[in-house]
C-alpha cells in the first residue's frame, strides 16, 4: 500500500528567522501520523537551520530544485552533496515555474532526477500542463512527452515521486476537479506500468494545483491520488495541518 505523502512548497517565502518560529509552531500543532508523511520544502537558506529543529520530529526536509553536478564552478548553484549533507531526503525537480520562468528543459529535469538518486535523496518529478495545452485536448500528448523525456535511462523507479501540478491551476484559485485529476494520475500510472511493469503501483502520485483545506478531502478519496504538492497554502500553520490532518472519505 502507498503511503500517503503531504509536501509543502514553500517557494521563496520566509527568511530563516521566520522559518524558525514557523516550524517551531508546526511541530506543536500538527499530529502524529502512521499513515501519512509529512514534508516541508523551504528556501535553500532555511534548510540547515530547520534540520536542526525537526530532527525529533515527524517533519521530514526537502529541497525546492537541485543541480545536477556534485561541485565545480557552477555560481549560484546547490548540488545534491550539500543537500545531503545538510539532513535534506526529498528534492523537488522540474516544477513548473522552473520550467515556465527558468527556462528548464525535460533533458535538464533528467539529468537531475539521475544525479538526485545517485546521492540516495528521493526526487519529486513535477509534470503538468499549461491552460491552452488542456484546452486543445493535449492533456495527455503533454504528459507522455514530459514523462518519456525526463525518465530517460531512468532506472531506479521504486524511489520516484510523481507531482501532477496542472500549471493552470497554481497560484490561480482555479484546480482541478476530483475526476479531472484522478484521470491524470491514472494515466500517468498505466505509462509507467508499460515501461517498468508492477513497480507502477508502487509510484506515490501527488496532485499539485491549488491545494487547501476546503478541497483536500475530496481529492484523497481519489484511487491514484497519493498525496498533495501544497504551495500557498503551506505557509500557515492552519491550513497547512488541515490538509496534513485531511480525511478519508
Amino acid at each position: 500500500m502507498r503511503k500517503t505523502l503531504i509536501a509543502g512548497n514553500w517557494k521563496m517565502n520566509k527568511t530563516p528567522s521566520e522559518s524558525i518560529e514557523f516550524v517551531t509552531n508546526l511541530i506543536k500543532n500538527i499530529g502524529n501520523y502512521n499513515d501519512r508523511e509529512i514534508l516541508i520544502c523551504p528556501p535553500f537558506t532555511s534548510l540547515y537551520p530547520i534540520s536542526d529543529i525537526i530532527r525529533n520530529s515527524s517533519l521530514l526536509l526537502g529541497a525546492q530544485n537541485v543541480f545536477y553536478e556534485e561541485k565545480g564552478a557552477f555560481t549560484g548553484e546547490i548540488s545534491p552533496l550539500m543537500l545531503k549533507d545538510i539532513g535534506v531526503e526529498y528534492v523537488i525537480c522540474g516544477h513548473s515555474e522552473r520550467r515556465n520562468i527558468f527556462g528548464e528543459i525535460d533533458e535538464i529535469i533528467n539529468k537531475k532526477v539521475k544525479k538526485v538518486i545517485q546521492y540516495k535523496l528521493k526526487p519529486i518529478l513535477c509534470i503538468g500542463e499549461k491552460l491552452e495545452e488542456r484546452e486543445s485536448n493535449k492533456t495527455f500528448d503533454i504528459i507522455k512527452k514530459q514523462l518519456e523525456k525526463c525518465l530517460s535511462d531512468f532506472e531506479y523507479i521504486e524511489q520516484l515521486t510523481i507531482a501532477y501540478e496542472p500549471v493552470w491551476a497554481i497560484g490561480t484559485g482555479k484546480n482541478a476537479t476530483p475526476q479531472q485529476a484522478q484521470d491524470v494520475h491514472r494515466f500517468i500510472r498505466k505509462l509507467i506500468e508499460q515501461n517498468y511493469g508492477q513497480s507502477a503501483s508502487c509510484i506515490r502520485i501527488l496532485y499539485g494545483g491549488s491545494v487547501k483545506p476546503e478541497n483536500i478531502d475530496i481529492l484523497m478519496a481519489e484511487a491514484d491520488i497519493d498525496g498533495a504538492l501544497v504551495g500557498g497554502a503551506s505557509l500557515k500553520i492552519e491550513s497547512f495541518s488541515r490538509i496534513v490532518g485531511f480525511q478519508r472519505i
